[in-house]
């Protein structure tokens, strides 16, 4: 036999009998020696010795959840998740896999998917105080907030001295506009911390929701005390006082915020909107155009403008800026009203008598919705504040 052709055939006893030893192999790991791998943090071989049991048997559910452990052991958790899902597709029944998926999905910041796995495995395990915290900070994570306070309450009512999960529970509360919670919940982080200035700041947040406006300025004139440098505290002060008509403070506050930051867009808005209500229209038309300059989405700096370009009677500019408010926010009635009267004054009937038309309705729809819904005043940390 020629030397190549014995070479070829020796190569291939070779293989095959190397390719035999790994099947016997294969075939003679046990799940205990998978588990005694793992218990000797021997995370690889773990892994290596469960696929072979999995390759015996494909449809071995629990061999599968155990996989996705070791998987998950070594922060691989795309592919333990992929496991645990495929675990459960052969039984739903197996323990703890529903939690062990959400924790994979947890990790990975999939915070809705992560909901969907915690919820099951809280229905599985009603008493587990693991899967409630994870799904309670799951929900918050996928910014279902009202989700998150059903699991996040219990929660924190059962670890009183865990001042994250009650932070995260009072944050939930503001979000959700439950302002009478996240009050309770800010108030008992303060008792913790009184000098907080991020705490004082969101239960003045909470209390202006309950419209209780003069404490919610106490609270932010502690916040400024505490922390001076902190961004927006003297513009949400200077808010406050602007909503409650108080021109002079609200002036002050906000031009302190200036000098912190001269680009603070809200802060410019409603500066040049007291200037308009001072009649003084060229200040107020030079820091509106400052404010939709750093940010281009402020709509009470486009209804002033355009109220002031109509008094003016640059038409052009006037329904240029006030379609611009109106496309941000169409049902506020106060940019249709001015757009009608540029339209009155420019002998525009038919387009007049349809914006007049659309603030009738917007106020009828405001009336009729009276006592059905809370007022909600917007964030103070919202984009623009109404």
């Amino acid at each position: 036999m020629p030397l190549g052709c014995r070479m070829k055939q020796l190569f291939t006893i070779v293989a095959v009998a190397v390719l035999v030893s790994f099947s016997a192999r294969a075939q003679s790991v046990s799940p205990s020696d998978a588990i005694a791998l793992e218990q000797q943090g021997k995370l690889p071989e773990a892994g290596a010795a469960w696929r072979a049991v999995i390759r015996r048997n494909p449809n071995d559910a629990a061999a599968l959840a155990s996989l996705g452990v070791v998987l998950s052991k070594q922060q691989k958790y795309q592919e333990a998740a992929s496991i645990y899902r495929k675990a459960l597709s052969l039984n739903r029944l197996l323990p703890g896999v529903e939690l062990n998926l959400g924790l994979a999905e947890f990790k990975q910041g999939h915070f809705r998917s992560a909901a969907s796995a915690l919820r099951l495995a809280l229905q599985a395990d009603p008493s587990s105080a693991q899967a409630r915290t994870l799904l309670g900070i799951s929900s918050y994570g996928a910014q279902q907030y009202s989700e998150a306070i059903k699991y996040l309450e219990p929660a924190a009512q059962a670890d009183p001295g865990n001042m994250e999960l009650h932070q995260l529970l009072a944050q939930s509360c503001l979000q959700a506009k439950n302002y009478s919670c996240a009050t309770e919940q800010f108030r008992l982080l303060l008792n913790q911390n009184s000098d907080s200035g991020p705490a004082h700041i969101l239960l003045g947040e909470a209390l202006d929701g309950l419209g209780r406006t003069q404490e919610a300025i106490s609270e932010f004139e502690a916040a400024a005390k505490i922390s001076p440098n902190e961004p927006d505290v003297y513009f949400s002060l200077g808010y406050l006082h602007w909503k409650s008509q108080q021109y002079d403070e609200a002036r002050q506050e906000f031009d302190r915020e200036l000098k912190l930051d001269p680009n603070h867009a809200q802060a410019l808005a409603y500066l040049g909107d007291i200037e308009w209500k001072d009649n003084h229209p060229d200040d107020a038309v030079r820091l509106l155009q400052r404010a939709v300059k750093a940010n281009k989405d402020l709509r009470i700096a486009y209804v002033d403008l355009g109220t002031i370009y109509l008094q003016q009677k640059s038409y052009k500019d006037a329904q240029v800026a006030l379609q611009k408010a109106i496309a941000l926010e169409p049902n506020q009635p106060d940019a249709h009203y001015q757009l009608g009267r540029l339209y009155q004054a420019t002998g525009k009937a038919a387009e007049a008598k349809k914006e007049l038309q659309k603030v009738r309705e917007l106020h009828e729809k405001a009336d009729s919705l009276v006592g059905k819904i809370p007022a909600s005043p917007p964030s103070l940390n919202s984009t623009e504040p109404q």
